[in-house]
């Protein structure tokens, strides 16, 4: 009974899939909707710029460490003297070193892009009036 029953219930169902139903084609309106796409393709350029660099005194620093350390040695009686003018010595040789900055040019390598604009198919727009009310149906060609 139960088979019976599904089987003319799917025979009714397909009966129904196959009627016609009126369609009004005249005030159907199909319009194809475009998008922009941005394409952007890598390139490699090496960027060169000035900047500023301190001078660079440590050099004379060094020599006046080096000097004090060697003054203070000779020193007699004077427990650590090497130390002591070392240290006095890097001091004196910082403070007297005709070192200036100045500008120095540097180069990097940066990652630039080239822009294309492309219009593309998006998708399409059916629309109908039907029974006076206004459908749209948006679909893929």
């Amino acid at each position: 009974m139960k088979l019976m029953l599904k089987g003319s219930l799917l025979v009714t169902l397909m009966y129904l899939m196959l009627l016609p139903v009126k369609a009004d084609a005249n005030n159907l309106v199909i319009e194809d909707v475009d998008k922009t796409v941005l394409s952007r393709q890598p390139y490699q350029i090496e960027v060169c710029y000035q900047e500023q660099v301190p001078g660079d005194k440590s050099g004379d620093m060094i020599k006046g460490a080096i000097l004090g350390g060697l003054l203070g040695n000779n020193i007699k009686g004077e427990v650590n003297g090497g130390a002591i003018g070392a240290v006095l010595g890097g001091m004196y040789g910082h403070s007297q070193s005709t070192a200036t900055g100045g500008t120095q040019r540097r180069c990097q390598l940066e990652t630039r892009y080239n822009e294309t604009r492309q219009t593309v198919y998006s998708h399409s727009l059916a629309t109908f009036t039907h029974n006076g009310k206004t459908h749209q149906l948006r679909f893929q060609k």
